[in-house]
């Protein structure tokens, strides 16, 4: 049933083989009454010729003649109809199976120029906008399709072209002044005769301006993320994931968080940055939204059709129903709204880099506090057998949504 309504080139050979069926059917049955009319017709004027030379009175004749006149006709008539029958049966099927092929390959032609368009759209969603049908046909539907889908192009790369320069210009336009406002307080808290008041001062506003740096980066990241990957390179997630609890270890060490790292080679292909930038903002969330004396644990676990990333970690109890709003921009739990310890794009921007490669990011609530957070990446590259790996038990910290 999926077959036939999937399949155009299927259902139009199934339509031309029925309707030449139902036709060749028709015709064989007209001809058989047409044939069978006219032998009637015939045998009956031979029947009267025959009649024509018995004497008037030779009724006795007559009837012998009659009876073996009707079992010749009634034999003569059978014998036609049967084999008419097989003869023009076998030819209409063998004709049939010819129109059938041929339906096949007619359909095929019809719908090629639908084919091309397909595989380029293919080809245009996987990786990149600038491909072009550029259909050689005559005027025509197929051919005003694909034009209208060239257009429909030309308006969609005019548009993801200005987005990219939109991000460019606004990572400068945003970063510039707050990276002059950070200067000049650094230059004013770095005078001699600064009196402590406005060296707190400075420090308070060196801490908003951080916090905004990283909201911009942030949000910049998330744009990112949410287009198609350009830049696809095979990489081992285990090493990504190590330079992350790498860069996570000190604020780990000041949050009174153990990290624990099990990981295994985990090839894929995709964008290294957006990759690590992926681990990093799972790890830095399990670190800032976990408890002291708590605990991290980082793993990378390669399956035969894609890796893992599973970050556990301990926290505060969190319900299942709150996990889905954790992965929603700026969406917090009511335990942390005004927190300055994130903006809440950090699940955000994991699962767009992860949808961006092919994959998806899952959490789970952990028995006792925390959340188990996994990212699924597609593996395009053979990977040898690693060695079995702890399963995970937890996972990301209670609100894992940092900047």
């Amino acid at each position: 049933m999926g077959l036939w309504s999937g399949n155009l080139r299927i259902r139009l050979t199934a339509v031309f083989s029925l309707l030449f069926a139902l036709a060749g059917g028709a015709v064989l049955m007209g001809t058989l009454i047409l044939v069978d009319n006219s032998m009637d017709y015939s045998l009956n004027i031979l029947m009267a010729d025959r009649y024509s030379r018995l004497k008037p009175d030779d009724y006795e004749g007559a009837t012998q003649l009659a009876s073996s006149a009707f079992a010749s006709k009634q034999a003569i008539l059978d014998s036609m109809h049967a084999n008419l029958l097989f003869k023009g049966g076998l030819t209409l099927l063998v004709v049939w199976l010819v129109v059938t092929a041929a339906g096949w390959f007619v359909a095929g032609r019809l719908l090629r120029p639908l084919s091309m368009i397909t595989a380029t759209a293919h080809r245009i969603a996987g990786r990149t906008l600038h491909r072009r049908i550029d259909l050689d046909a005559p005027p025509g539907e197929v051919k005003s399709l694909a034009d209208s889908f060239d257009s429909m192009l030309d308006r969609l790369d005019e548009a993801f072209a200005g987005q990219g320069r939109f991000i460019a210009n606004a990572a400068h336009e945003l970063k510039t002044p707050i990276a002059l406002n950070r200067t000049l307080v650094e230059v004013a808290m770095g005078r001699p005769d600064c009196p402590p008041q406005t060296r707190q001062l400075g420090e308070n506003l060196l801490a908003v301006n951080l916090r905004h740096e990283r909201l911009i980066d942030a949000l910049l990241t998330l744009a990112r993320a949410e287009d198609a990957v350009t830049e696809r390179r095979p990489v081992d997630v285990a090493d990504l994931a190590g330079i992350a609890v790498g860069t996570t270890e000190p604020l780990a060490a000041r949050q009174q968080v153990q990290i624990v790292r099990e990981l295994s080679a985990a090839p894929v292909v995709g964008d290294p940055i957006l990759l690590e930038q992926l681990i990093r903002n799972l790890v830095d969330n399990a670190v800032r939204y976990n408890e002291a004396g708590g605990w991290v644990r980082v793993q990378t676990v390669a399956k035969p059709r894609h890796a893992e990333v599973v970050v556990s970690n301990t926290g505060a109890v969190i319900s299942a129903y709150e996990v889905p709003a954790l992965f929603e921009p700026f969406r917090r739990l009511t335990d942390r709204v005004g927190s300055a310890r994130g903006s809440g794009l950090g699940l955000s921007i994991v699962r767009a880099v992860a949808k961006a490669h092919g994959g998806d990011a899952v959490a789970v609530p952990r028995p006792g506090g925390g959340l188990v957070v996994r990212v699924i990446l597609p593996r395009a590259l053979p990977v040898p057998s690693a060695p079995p790996v702890v399963p995970a038990v937890a996972a990301s910290g209670p609100g894992a949504d940092h900047v």
